[in-house]
């Protein structure tokens, strides 16, 4: 692999990928189906109807290996979309090692990050059939902003719950998606009764993705014309962010090159899941045999200490039972600088891949995570958000490993958005106030009590 290879690898926009990937047609079992919440039978479109419009509740169930990308939604991708394909060469000269360090940078974006590769569908979908407004949660902000951003280019409102640490901690964030239109809320509020009963309970409750969750589930049931859009964890959503993976791997072609290890920070699973599920297709068709990594917070560890059972994915439990690796639906995290990774349960989609063996998980504390990323914002430039952070930090390990080994390897991982509107957690860590924080075994099973225990 020459020395000269390029820093940048584009696609041009007529080689921008036109479908979606679905796992779910090459895996060598078939993931759980959702449970009703009520009856604990298998939920089907009807039970799903009033959250989401009947185009997404198709891909939600489909076993379509591929999915066309509709050309309403091609047109705002091409805003930014294909995203680059950076060679790290500063990264790698700055550890000295013979690995070759790749990243697929997703804070092109208008919203600064990946979630718009299915915040635009989403919204796009939802105006097809009429529907005139969405409600949402967000934590760090990416997803809000993201789907703030797509409701805008259909006409739409658009309704966020911030949880509420990170809507004191990111006030810009709740800025950036009142100027695409949308109102912001933190998260719990008076506004639900679920809500009004946490605050009578704890007034300055830091909140939860959970929490958020049902909050705007209720509101979007209690009204007709209001549909609700979650920005990871579902079937559909991964669906959506594969144009990530399908890209990379057209890039990585253009310069002969197959990787040895693919890392991705993981919290719901949707960057993860978008930039590794193409690969993993082409491992499973044994055309490259790569190892797939997932990355997540040591506070927030639900691939590497949670259960894998059924759960519902918020907090009051309104929603469809899910099966994946729960920390307990009513897991409330630490208000750790993780970003978004701090969501109880994890994507079904990779909970069942990863309990089926076909990849890896690790968790890393959020110091190391933050020395890894201004490691690699003074070599590449680039300063990554939170999330991300993991994943580079998995990197740098996995380049110093190669470094020891005196081997070659490729290194492929996703930078799924930039953090400029995180460098509050950035001062907090230059300032030497972050530290480590290991999610004791205790918290866990105290949270896990309520989860229902199914056959």
């Amino acid at each position: 692999m020459a020395d000269d290879m390029p820093t940048k690898i584009l696609l041009s926009e007529d080689e921008q990928p036109t479908q979606w990937y679905n796992v779910i047609a090459d895996l060598p079992t078939a993931p759980p189906p959702p449970l009703h919440p009520g009856t604990h039978e298998p939920a089907g479109p009807d039970d799903l109807a009033p959250l989401f419009p009947m185009a997404l509740i198709e891909q939600e169930m489909t076993g379509e290996r591929y999915i066309d990308i509709p050309g309403g939604v091609l047109d705002v991708y091409k805003l930014w979309r294909p995203s680059p394909l950076f060679r790290a060469h500063r990264l790698e000269a700055a550890l000295d090692t013979p690995a070759k360090i790749f990243y697929k940078y997703e804070g092109v974006s208008p919203a600064g990050s990946h979630k718009p590769n299915t915040s635009v569908p989403q919204a796009y979908y939802n105006h097809q059939e009429g529907v005139t407004k969405l409600t949402t949660e967000t934590g760090a902000g990416q997803w809000g902003s993201a789907l703030a951003f797509a409701t805008a280019q259909y006409g739409m409102e658009c309704e966020v719950w911030q949880v509420a640490a990170s809507y004191r901690a990111k006030p810009h964030r709740k800025t950036m998606m009142e100027i695409w239109g949308a109102t912001v809320h933190p998260s719990p509020s008076e506004l639900t009764e679920f809500g009004r009963g946490l605050l009578a309970e704890n007034p300055d409750h830091p909140g939860s993705l959970g929490i958020a969750i049902s909050e705007a589930v209720a509101m979007a049931v209690a009204d007709p014309e209001t549909r609700y859009a979650l920005g990871s964890v579902l079937n559909h959503v991964l669906l959506h962010q594969t144009v990530i993976g399908e890209e990379a791997l057209l890039q990585l072609a253009k310069v002969g090159v197959t990787p040895d290890v693919l890392v991705g920070c993981t919290g719901g699973g949707s960057n993860f899941g978008g930039l590794a599920f193409p690969f993993l297709r082409e491992k499973l068709a044994g055309n490259m045999n790569p190892t797939i990594r997932c990355v997540e917070p040591a506070a927030c560890p639900t691939l590497t200490k949670g259960q894998y059972r059924y759960d519902f994915g918020d907090t009051a439990g309104m929603t469809p039972l899910l099966k994946m690796h729960t920390l307990g639906h009513g897991f409330i995290p630490e208000p750790i600088h993780a970003g978004g990774l701090r969501y109880h349960g994890m994507s079904p989609l990779v909970s069942h891949v990863y309990n089926e063996g076909l990849v890896e998980a690790i968790s890393i504390p959020q110091t190391e995570c933050f020395a890894g990323a201004i490691q690699f914002a003074r070599a590449e430039g680039i300063v990554p958000a939170p999330e991300p952070t993991h994943a580079i930090a998995a990197a740098i390990r996995e380049a110093q490993a190669a470094k020891e080994a005196g081997e070659e390897r490729v290194i492929l991982t996703a930078l799924c958005g930039h953090g400029h509107l995180d460098l509050a957690s950035y001062e907090n860590f230059l300032a030497g106030g972050l530290k480590d924080y290991d999610l004791p075994d205790e918290a866990i099973a105290a949270a896990m009590e309520a989860v229902p225990v199914l056959d």
